[in-house]
């Protein structure tokens, strides 16, 4: 089914889900790579969680800048 634009109707949940994902994903693996987390890095940029996996990540396991 297409609307008007041409665009078709699941990509109207799907580009948001996407922005999430890379913005949660850019974040923890910026932190990942700084803090020399090998294991997290390969994680976060192997699996795709919807940005579960880099949420946990950013405020379970990486360190707040004091």
């Amino acid at each position: 089914m297409l609307l008007n634009l041409g665009i078709p109707v699941y990509a109207y949940w799907l580009i948001p889900l996407v922005v999430w994902d890379m913005a949660w994903k850019g974040v923890a693996l910026w932190r990942a790579g700084r803090s020399a987390h090998m294991v997290w890095f390969i994680c976060l940029f192997i699996f795709n969680t919807l940005g579960i996996l880099p949420i946990i990540y950013i405020f379970a396991f990486s360190k707040k800048k004091a």
